[in-house]
């Protein structure tokens, strides 16, 4: 046991909180949830002998499960983090192809993988989540030289539950709180993140995903290509609230969003903007594609029998992210497609960018494709 008056060990240990406590104001300084499976995985390097942190997201689309790695850091330099906007869901590994992980989060507790004796190299397993997070799963992967401590697993748990909380706080201010949707701050949030940069370096903070203080956030810059918005409407929402009443109204709003839910990937961000109106923001590679998204969206509204309402539709409008948009100058293409569409009949999809090229809209279209409306 170090003595009082070692000024060595002290020194150390005074380093060592400073470390923690650093990591954790960096942990609870985010205003991003997509960064903190980062943050964590860059605690976890500095304070414990790891070699490596994976931590592995479940994807789900159209009931079918996957995993997605969104976060890998390894101690001697290199990794990754990975917006799950931006992955190839058919080509992500499934369930079963990593049994252990598997089994980490059937029993939500440690698994512990040794493959080189008893004092060799180990995978430690660990749940990201709790047994309450029935949407949200995970796992995180510790990989290490040798076992690891007792002391040294519990600083895992405590980070994680940090972590977890956190997690917790941040999704209840990005959420509605009628529908869990995300809110209209979250899309700011998304836009100025997930759409505008890669993480710098891979392992880096993000450049440019928060304007600087001070600097509107309406202002120009540059972003990747193939991000859409759109956005839906609910037809005579108005006279659906007059004639039913505000309960069975409010309840016409629960079932579209989860008819939402049910018809886009799990990895589209999914809006309430407010009253009737709802959002989503997603990456995609083709305009028909988009198209057919919100097509399916429409059809699936359209067919679902409403209690006490009967038939209710939606008319939907849609966007290319474009490089000197925003938030709400993105928002607003997407309403003037939703106007058309209202003015043409109601329960109709347009692409602002297909009205655009029929000449409907002043704007000068700035991509090539076929006109969708």
């Amino acid at each position: 046991m170090p003595q009082k008056g070692d000024g060595l060990w002290i020194h150390g240990y005074h380093a060592a909180m400073s470390t923690l406590i650093d990591h954790i104001i960096k942990l609870t300084d985010h205003r991003d949830r997509d960064l903190l499976e980062l943050t964590l995985s860059k605690a976890l390097i500095d304070l414990l002998p790891i070699q490596r942190i994976v931590i592995a997201r479940v994807m789900n689309e159209e009931g079918e499960k996957r995993w997605l790695e969104v976060a890998r850091l390894d101690a001697k330099g290199g990794g990754k983090v990975v917006d799950p906007m931006r992955v190839d869901f058919h080509a992500l590994p499934r369930l079963d192809d990593a049994s252990d992980r598997l089994k980490c989060l059937q029993r939500r507790e440690i698994v512990e993988i040794a493959w080189a004796g008893e004092d060799g190299p180990r995978i430690n397993m660990l749940p990201l989540f709790s047994d309450s997070r029935k949407d949200d799963e995970g796992v995180i992967e510790v990989h290490s030289e040798a076992p690891l401590t007792a002391d040294e697993l519990l600083t895992i748990q405590q980070l994680r539950r940090i972590y977890r909380n956190m997690y917790t706080l941040l999704e209840y201010s990005d959420r509605d709180a009628l529908t869990g949707l995300l809110n209209r701050k979250s899309l700011d949030d998304a836009f100025y993140s997930a759409v505008l940069e890669e993480l710098d370096g891979m392992t880096g903070e993000p450049t440019g995903a928060q304007p600087p203080k001070g600097v509107d956030k309406d202002r120009r810059h540059r972003v990747p290509a193939n991000y859409w918005l759109g956005s839906a409407v609910i037809d005579n929402f108005g006279a659906v609230n007059d004639k039913h009443g505000h309960l069975i109204a409010e309840e016409v709003l629960l079932l579209v969003a989860r008819v939402m839910n049910n018809t886009f990937r799990t990895y589209d961000r999914i809006y309430r903007f407010g009253g009737e109106h709802f959002g989503v923001l997603m990456h995609c590679p083709d305009e028909a594609l988009v198209l057919a998204a919100f097509e399916r969206f429409r059809a699936n509204v359209e067919k679902f029998n409403f209690p006490q309402v009967g038939r209710v539709t939606v008319s939907c409008g849609f966007t290319s992210v474009m490089a000197d948009d925003s938030p709400s100058t993105t928002l607003e293409k997407t309403e003037r497609a939703i106007d058309f569409a209202q003015r043409s009949g109601r329960n109709k999809v347009c692409s602002h960018l297909g009205l655009v090229r029929r000449g409907f809209f002043g704007d000068t279209p700035k991509v090539g494709a076929v006109d969708l409306f």
